[in-house]
């Protein structure tokens, strides 16, 4: 990858403490579990074992809607080996769904199945091609039902019910029981607005259903206790919230349910859902005997949820000096057949829908559906993602129609601090959304043609289509497009967004250490890197224990919504303060009379030492700790958020706001529709890089999933069946390192008061503005509107819609 820059204008306040110990924050420290996954020796949740384990295995639904009939697991059971087979008549406790926000998701299928690949039986064998194979023995007589599949047949006067007799606390609001949820968003007058406007523009736009495509499946391992609980050992991203979900359909009291994180590969919201929790679970306590489940790659496709494919129906007016008059927006959400996050989802697609732009006057509608495709919810950029897509292309139609710079424009109409978003809410923090246009503008371009060698000879190797030798540069044409991106950080609508923190401060080995107990999910973003930062930072000590992630501490919430270093981080941080208070009322108490700067100073913990402000050394740390154990745990939240208004959609539902902008540069062969993205620069405000390497990582990553959606990513739906067709990495394409281009990286730390260190969540911004950059881009070689991701070659050569 490129180089990266990092900038901050002069007298910018970072709000950090002052403290030199080393390894501490704003230093690129290396990850402790980095050399352990490059070399392969990392061990992750499908790498466990346990003495006379079980293996687990799901049989899942071939049909997408259907009532059934009739389950028959005799030959099953009486095959050698197989100790248990489950269905939903087996289930022990009186509640048998769960879910996230709506329980409405069965443990095995309750006489009828919703979506292909829904759990209905469950088998433990000792051996897993032993439990494969008594899965494919259980006869299930299926009667198929009507198919809800989109918006038409989901609403229509005789449209089956997803879900029947509904009660959840959205089903009072929506106008058909088969949508989740619906948000409205009405600021100003549009009609009047649209008087004002010298140009108007429309769009339709299509986002493709986005598998996140976690490089470890789904996996974990069960253990029955003596008291007769269990012990769970999973790859998840909230261990308290599957918690919550597990132990009442298990029929268990919480404590009796004790979670372990393990190693994970990856998240991006695919291990939000409950997968393979409950069953192993309900299998090790109906054996008695550790049972292990993991996924193959075909059912991981079926074992989680999916990003929302989305209709978008834009209208914009504008002035013909540039500035946006009004916003009209629709917003369809495909939720599939449960209900999963939808609802946040929505609430998120419809107040970031207007994008980090100052428009008065917007009229927005966004609703989910429930239909027979697959379970939708959580991926990264969470709603904002398509809701971008679809506005940025507008900025481009309105700018062309104006005859104006498309990124001018953009900067025209650019928020900043103080703006006040379509909710009401005020952005009180840094909004350099001008500024991040100007950065990604300014940086140079790469050079033309870099696929023609030495004596004009094509490399094809640079060209679109790469190996495959498909072309040697005839028709090939470059292509340049800009976009923005606005999303929130943190839980939102009035969630009671909490994470904890233990910290335990003690002499060993004549050594002041530190050890940090949190519940967070480490799923690759470095937070355990981070946490150890923040406490040699605040406590002054250079070794620091990470505690393995579990449930014998407070909940550390989701890793998600870029979250887990402004939420957990700041819990970190607000322990160590409260430990070193305690260190230092200890050494007052020890050595207070020695020395009047005790009494009188400002005092820090640095290198080990205790220090006056002034640097003068007081005392050792280990001295002061001698025969002292410090042992906190704290809950740390951020300022209260509200729900939206359920007509109005009037509200503070956000904590922060965070900003990305990307240029992309596309080589596009124009006959036979092949694209090869040169670079995709970015700028990005992070408030402040607690890590630098992390936060480059970071945003590189999220690129790189934005430019998948763009040009190959998108799970295809049999319209007439429901059925996934593609659920493999064979079909369902993701960027390798061939495909991922120059990734330059501009990083601004403008710090928002509000938050720890003047941090900003950074790592799903990235994800928003890329995508449609790409599309830009490819849009300025080809003349082409592309209203539709990914974009295909047919689109391009116009052999297909």
């Amino acid at each position: 990858m490129a180089q990266n820059t990092r900038t901050a204008p002069a007298g910018t306040p970072t709000n950090v403490t002052q403290n030199h110990t080393k390894g501490g924050i704003g230093e690129s420290t290396l990850r402790p579990d980095g050399t352990l996954k490059v070399t392969g020796e990392f061990a992750y949740s499908s790498d466990m074992w346990h003495e006379d384990m079980l293996w687990g295995q799901t049989l899942r639904s071939t049909v997408a809607h259907a009532l059934i009939e009739n389950i028959d697991i005799s030959e099953a059971v009486a095959m050698p080996g197989v100790y248990a087979v489950l269905t939903y008549d087996d289930l022990p406790a009186k509640m048998k769904n769960y879910g996230l926000e709506i329980q409405d998701t069965p443990v095995l299928a309750n006489g009828r199945v919703r979506h292909h690949g829904e759990p209905v039986a469950l088998v433990a064998a000792d051996h897993p091609e032993t439990a494969r194979r008594a899965a494919a023995k259980i006869k299930i007589d299926y009667k198929e039902l009507p198919l809800v599949t989109d918006e038409a047949s989901a609403i229509a006067p005789d449209a089956p019910l997803i879900h029947e007799g509904r009660d959840d606390h959205h089903a009072g609001h929506v106008p058909h029981p088969n949508i989740v949820h619906r948000q409205p968003i009405i600021r100003g007058n549009v009609e009047e607005a649209r008087k004002r406007a010298d140009v108007i523009v429309e769009g339709e736009y299509t986002f493709g259903m986005q598998d996140q495509a976690f490089l470890g499946p789904e996996s974990g391992l069960a253990v029955p206790a003596e008291d007769g609980g269990v012990d769970l050992y999973v790859a998840t991203q909230w261990l308290h919230s599957d918690l919550q979900q597990i132990a009442p359909v298990l029929g268990l009291p919480p404590e009796k349910v004790r979670m372990t994180l393990s190693g994970v590969g990856g998240a991006f919201g695919g291990r939000e859902d409950i997968s393979m929790q409950i069953h192993a679970c309900l299998l090790a306590l109906r054996t008695g005997k550790p049972v292990k489940i993991v996924y193959n790659r075909f059912e991981s496709f079926f074992g989680h949820v999916h990003r929302h494919p989305a209709k978008l129906h834009y209208e914009h007016g504008a002035t013909k000096d540039g500035k946006i008059t009004h916003m009209k927006c629709r917003i369809v959400l495909d939720g599939g057949a449960y209900a999963s996050a939808s609802p946040a989802v929505v609430g998120n697609a419809s107040s970031l829908s207007v994008g980090p732009y100052v428009i008065d006057d917007v009229d927005i509608e966004a609703i989910a559906l429930y239909t027979n495709n697959p379970p939708c919810g959580a991926m990264r950029g969470f709603g904002a993602v398509q809701a971008c897509f679809a506005y940025e292309a507008q900025m481009d139609k309105l700018a062309a129609k104006l005859g104006m710079d498309p990124v001018e424009f953009r900067q025209l109409n650019a928020m900043e601090q103080g703006t006040i978003m379509p909710t009401g809410q005020v952005v009180d923090s840094p909004a350099p959304v001008a500024e991040l246009l100007r950065r990604v503008k300014a940086r140079p371009m790469p050079p033309e043609q870099q696929w023609l060698a030495a004596g004009e000879e094509a490399d094809v190797r640079a060209l679109p289509g790469g190996l495959s030798n498909t072309t040697h540069g005839e028709g090939v044409v470059r292509g340049v497009g800009y976009a923005v991106g606005i999303k929130n950080v943190g839980f939102s609508e009035g969630f009671d967004d909490y994470s904890t923190a233990r910290v335990r401060l003690e002499v060993i080995n004549g050594e002041p250490v530190a050890m940090v107990h949190t519940a967070m999910a480490e799923v690759g973003q470095g937070g355990v890197t981070v946490h150890a930062q923040i406490a040699r930072t605040e406590l002054g000590v250079t070794q620091v224990t990470i505690h393995p992630a579990d449930t014998q501490v407070g909940s550390a919430g989701s890793t998600s919504a870029s979250r887990q270093t402004y939420m957990t981080g700041g819990a970190v941080k607000n322990t160590c303060e409260a430990v070193r208070a305690k260190a230092l009322e200890i050494g007052r108490r020890k050595f207070g009379s020695y020395h009047p700067a005790w009494a009188t100073a400002e005092l820090l913990l640095e290198g080990g030492k205790v220090v006056t402000d002034g640097g003068e050394v007081l005392a050792d740390l280990a001295d002061v700790l001698e025969g002292e154990e410090i042992d906190v745990e704290l809950e740390f939240r951020h300022r209260p958020t509200q729900a939206f208004d359920l007509v109005t959609g009037q509200g503070n539902g956000h904590v922060q706001y965070t900003f990305a902008a990307h240029r992309a540069v596309v080589e596009v062969d124009t006959e036979l529709g092949l694209v090869k993205v040169v670079e995709l620069a970015t700028a990005q405000d992070v408030g402040k890089a607690l890590n630098m390497l992390s936060v480059v990582g970071q945003i590189q990553g999220g690129t790189t999933q934005g430019l998948g959606v763009a040009v190959m990513e998108e799970i295809i739906v049999d319209p007439k069946t429901a059925k996934v067709r593609n659920p493999s990495f064979t079909d369902y394409l993701i960027p390798t390192i061939l495909d991922t281009p120059t990734i330059p990286v501009d990083v601004l730390e403008l710090a928002d008061p509000n938050a720890p260190y003047g941090l900003r969540g950074l790592g799903e911004a990235p994800t928003l503005s890329s995508t449609p950059a790409v599309l830009a881009a490819i849009r300025n070689a080809t003349g082409l509107e592309l209203n539709k991701t990914p974009v295909r070659p047919e689109h391009l050569t116009g052999t297909g819609a």
